[in-house]
């Protein structure tokens, strides 16, 4: 077995691969005709977008949609860069929100954290030395 898909519900699933795309740089893999679901080539694990609407479908019920202006969920999704200051830049002028300003953890590593219009929580991060 190994971990195949990240998978978020967001209420507009085009406009979030363009975020990414532009933000970050990944290519679309694949988007069904309904625009209900999309992939990203984003590394060994696939990173999805679904719907909100599929998100109800599958879940009924017991679905609760992300926001931007509610408090967050407690999962990010974290990218990895050399270049932080220029990539969380980049972010930023592409429509990512600023959630809190990149610093340097006391083991030497730097972390600052995005969200995206959904209000997903993004972290731009260095390597951890060693990794």
């Amino acid at each position: 077995m190994k971990f195949g898909y990240t998978i978020f519900y967001v209420k507009d699933v085009q406009k979030t691969l363009g975020l990414y795309e532009k933000a970050f740089g990944f290519k679309i893999k694949f988007k069904t005709p309904e625009n209900d679901y999309g992939e990203l080539v984003s590394g060994e694990t696939t990173l999805s977008f679904a719907s909100q609407e599929l998100g109800k479908a599958n879940f009924g019920s017991n679905f609760q949609p992300e926001s931007i202006k509610e408090k967050s969920f407690t999962m990010e999704i974290a990218f990895v860069t050399e270049n932080i200051s220029e990539d969380f830049n980049k972010a930023i002028a592409a429509g990512a929100v600023l959630y809190k300003g990149i610093e340097e953890k006391p083991w030497g590593q730097k972390v600052g954290y995005l969200k995206d219009h959904n209000g997903i929580i993004i972290e731009i991060c260095t390597p951890i030395a060693g990794q």
